[in-house]
């Protein structure tokens, strides 16, 4: 009987525990509860109403141990958090440190650079090169003093021969700077030192065109710009713009023998069309000239290494073109860009072709060769006119929107400026 007693008093803890955490559970979801023993003589809704001020406590730990609960879990998917950061940076750590697998081109990702040897030795070749050049410098103002106090044969013989070794001393590194970006984009530095080397060369060139001019006993039209390589640097630009024009006629003195094509002797691009009007050869194709985009081929024939003068007519009323070459008309033709006028405020560029305004050259569309006496009219030159320009004659005329003088052009990335008489040096 005190077994069955006993039996039926824990019966009755458990049934009190049960109802507190049933009572708790829905007031407070899931949680842990901690259950209080009731006397067994006692009635359970006495005992109840007894034990409120400890089953208010246990409310109370177990809202605390719920919040701290809450917090410990923040913290965690804050660790967790941290934990992943330090991870990702380890792993950046490791694949940087460690041997990666090939990725394009057979190069690892992260590997060490096997150019860098190469690229100090391009360096250091540029540094060098640079130093010679520095060293021309020095001379040529020595020339100049000399030449200064005495213009006699033997000044102008030294100043013939340091020309051509700088001309000489430019091939070699423009050759050089070309090969480079040919071969690998290059880094900074290459493109920092290049961007020196030309400016030194740039400023030999127009020094020796100064002390050619003597005290500004040379016209300021009897030059020519000079293009060695095919490069995308390699330009010359005029200051001005053209105005609108219903018709023109272009003409130039031109020296080339490269091939396949000479590349683009101007091009004239205005907002919105690269191509308003551009003269153009460029691999196997004849030359072109383009208006807005519109082609027509011309009927030259000049990359013999010779000088030869060009003329190009067009007027807007159903697209009227005519091409001389030497003088003589070589062909003409109809509906290029008909009743279209040439757009102004453009950019004019001699010896490369644009894709966009005043940019976007491309190597391979570079001009190689000499350039003389562009000169450019808003109206259509009778043959006459053309003629004299061709042969020299004192009743040529210069061009009306644009004028070949010094002071309207400026060269860039070392293209050169030498003295140049049409007829003479053409002969």
């Amino acid at each position: 009987m005190t077994g069955t007693m006993e039996g039926f008093s824990w019966k009755l803890f458990l049934l009190s525990c049960l109802v507190v955490v049933k009572s708790f559970a829905q007031d407070f979801g899931q949680t842990q509860f901690i259950c209080t023993s009731v006397p067994k003589d006692m009635d359970l809704c006495t005992a109840t109403m007894q034990n409120s001020g400890p089953a208010e406590d246990l409310k109370t730990t177990i809202i605390q141990l719920r919040e701290t609960v809450l917090q410990q879990k923040e913290t965690i998917v804050n660790q967790k958090e941290t934990i992943r950061e330090l991870t990702s940076k380890l792993s950046r750590c490791e694949s940087q440190s460690l041997p990666a697998a090939a990725g394009p081109g057979g190069r690892r990702p992260g590997s060490k650079n096997t150019m860098g040897d190469v690229s100090r030795g391009t360096t250091d070749t540029l540094a060098q090169l640079g130093q010679t050049l520095q060293t021309l410098k020095q001379r040529l103002e020595n020339l100049e003093q000399y030449s200064r106090g005495n213009n006699t044969v033997q000044a102008n013989s030294l100043k013939d021969l340091l020309q051509n070794k700088i001309d000489d001393m430019e091939k070699q590194v423009l050759s050089r700077v070309n090969t480079i970006e040919e071969s690998k984009s290059g880094s900074r530095n290459d493109t920092e030192q290049r961007n020196r080397v030309e400016s030194t060369l740039t400023s030999l060139h127009h020094r020796i065109t100064d002390l050619e001019k003597g005290k500004d006993t040379r016209p300021t039209d009897k030059f020519q710009i000079t293009f060695p390589l095919r490069t995308n640097y390699m330009y010359a630009k005029a200051k001005k713009s053209l105005p609108e024009m219903y018709s023109f006629t272009v003409c130039l003195w031109i020296k080339s023998n490269a091939s396949p094509g000479v590349g683009t002797p101007f091009s004239y691009a205005v907002p919105g069309q690269a191509n308003e009007l551009v003269l153009i050869e460029w691999g196997n194709n004849p030359m072109e000239i383009l208006i807005n985009d519109k082609v027509a081929k011309l009927p030259f024939l000049i990359n013999d290494g010779k000088w030869h003068h060009l003329c190009i007519t067009w007027t807007t009323r159903d697209g009227m073109w005519e091409a001389f070459q030497d003088g003589v008309k070589r062909g003409s033709g109809e509906n290029l860009a008909p009743y279209h006028p040439i757009k102004p405020e453009g950019v004019l560029v001699l010896g490369q072709e644009q894709d966009t305004l005043g940019g976007g050259f491309d190597a391979t569309q570079a001009f190689v060769g000499e350039l003389a006496n562009l000169n450019i009219w808003n109206r259509k030159l009778s043959i006459t006119e053309i003629y004299n320009l061709a042969t020299c004659n004192s009743k040529a005329s210069t061009g009306d929107v644009f004028s070949w003088t010094e002071s309207n052009i400026e060269v860039f990335g070392g293209a050169t400026k030498w003295t140049f008489e049409p007829c003479r040096s053409a002969n």
